[in-house]
């Protein structure tokens, strides 16, 4: 198959049913969750490292946002619901 035949046909595939649309998952700053809970929702539900899941939550409250995932839409969906269950505030944006 020619590259161009190649490239066409795969962004064809799931166009427009949320499989292959890129999204991120944003955290936002709040003033009522701890840092210990906010790491430790990270590290549970997106198995971030230590480190990573420190860093997002520090990004988060001095920047007011912090990309945490990319991926699906579909995909994001399920994350938001998650972290919505532990109380953290959470965005799908397009990518």
């Amino acid at each position: 198959m020619m590259k161009e035949e190649k490239q066409k046909s795969s962004t064809q595939n799931h166009v427009g049913d949320g499989t292959t649309d890129r999204c991120f998952l944003v955290l936002h700053n709040d003033d009522h969750n701890s840092f210990d809970h906010v790491i430790k929702t990270l590290m549970e539900i997106l198995d971030h490292s230590a480190e990573q899941a420190e860093q997002c939550a520090y990004l988060a409250h001095f920047r007011g946002s912090c990309r945490v995932k990319n991926g699906s839409r579909k995909h994001l969906v399920a994350k938001r619901q998650l972290f919505k269950k532990n109380g953290l505030t959470v965005t799908i944006n397009p990518g």
